[in-house]
């Protein structure tokens, strides 16, 4: 019987004096929620990815519509009667779904429908606002374009646009908005938070 009290009473004196490990299990997250684009500098890369790839959707947008000379001259700038996707589509006609494409060129609706495409995709990124629905319709357009090139010249199927297209999908997926951008601003607002697919 002393034995027994005393083996309880070092077992009592062992768990008593054991230190504790806390452990911390992360909450989950709710559905759609966005993974944080990280701390310190890996935000900030993101933030950069964002901003340049926006600036190239808006760039191309400025361009054609003005013609500024970089890759679309002033006598065929949107607004001064030139078509922004004729010189494009034209110039699949001997690729793979050159048929499809070349027989959008030039049509009112499919200038429209681009031009439009640009304006909003660069301007979402850059803002940091609206990411998801910047980096689906942005891949969309990009996927569009990889496709109007088949069969790519310099490589079996990898080129820019599948690149962007990857790097649009890692910016949907993270709140790269936040980091120098409107895009905690814009998750905050009703209407996002009623539609968080609009975050």
């Amino acid at each position: 019987m002393a034995i027994t009290e005393g083996r309880n009473r070092r077992n009592h004196n062992l768990h008593t004096a054991a230190p504790t490990v806390a452990v911390t299990v992360p909450a989950p997250r709710a559905h759609g929620e966005a993974v944080p684009a990280g701390a310190g500098p890996v935000r900030y890369v993101w933030a950069a990815a964002r901003v340049a790839v926006g600036w190239v959707f808006l760039w191309a947008f400025l361009d054609k519509l003005f013609g500024w000379g970089f890759a679309t001259p002033a006598a065929k700038a949107w607004i001064n009667g030139g078509s922004p996707t004729t010189g494009f589509l034209k110039g699949t006609a001997d690729r793979t779904f050159g048929g499809l494409f070349g027989a959008l060129a030039g049509q009112a609706w499919v200038d429209w429908l681009f031009m439009t495409g640009l304006a909003g995709i660069g301007a979402a990124l850059v803002l940091g606002v609206g990411m998801r629905v910047a980096a689906t319709t942005g891949g969309l357009l990009l996927l569009m374009m990889w496709a109007a090139e088949l069969p790519l010249t310099t490589n079996p199927f990898m080129d820019e646009h599948i690149v962007y297209a990857i790097v649009l999908a890692g910016l949907a997926l993270t709140r790269a908005g936040e980091t120098f951008g409107l895009g905690g601003r814009w998750a905050a607002t009703p209407l996002v938070r009623r539609f968080p697919i609009l975050r």
